[in-house]
């Protein structure tokens, strides 16, 4: 059964902030699939990109993925987190188990604690296939991918808090 208790509203702030820290480094790779150098040398994209259509295809659906990730949080603060929406088939009207999706929340947590907080250190490691200007550019790209844990872990100690 859904919870009654309302949202606070910084974790719906919180949420939506979550979702958006991936946009800049989805949107950097985009441009990079359609050409654009975007800090690399034109040697650093082509070994980036690689030849052919694998390259693309794996960056498009690394930004796709990771985006889906981000906006998956909004459930934690969304009535689609606890009860699946009626209109998916087979499983809508069901209620989601609470400690289900605290799991794979904390394990969202630890995953991107792992993945995104080296970043920090972008600026200390040469990257010789990369402009100056652009090894800038692309580390201000990715760091707000380092608050996403964070913010996660937040989001969902708020969900835990409101479900219980």
């Amino acid at each position: 059964m859904p919870a009654n208790l309302v949202t606070p509203r910084w974790a719906v702030w919180a949420a939506h902030a979550a979702a958006l820290v991936a946009l800049p480094s989805g949107l950097w790779r985009i441009g990079l699939v359609l050409g654009f150098p975007l800090g690399y040398t034109e040697q650093g994209l082509r070994e980036l990109v690689g030849p052919g259509m694998a390259g693309p295809v794996h960056m498009v659906a690394l930004s796709v993925l990771t985006e889906g990730a981000g906006l998956l949080t909004l459930g934690l603060v969304r009535s689609w987190g606890e009860v699946v929406p009626r209109w998916v088939p087979y499983a809508g009207g069901r209620v989601i188990p609470r400690r289900v999706v605290q799991a794979v929340a904390w394990t969202g947590v630890a995953v991107l604690t792992v993945l995104w907080t080296p970043f920090l250190f972008w600026w200390t490691v040469p990257h010789d296939d990369m402009t100056a200007a652009g090894h800038v550019a692309v580390g201000f790209l990715y760091l707000p991918l380092v608050a996403w844990a964070p913010l996660l872990a937040a989001v969902t100690l708020a969900y835990r808090r409101r479900t219980r």
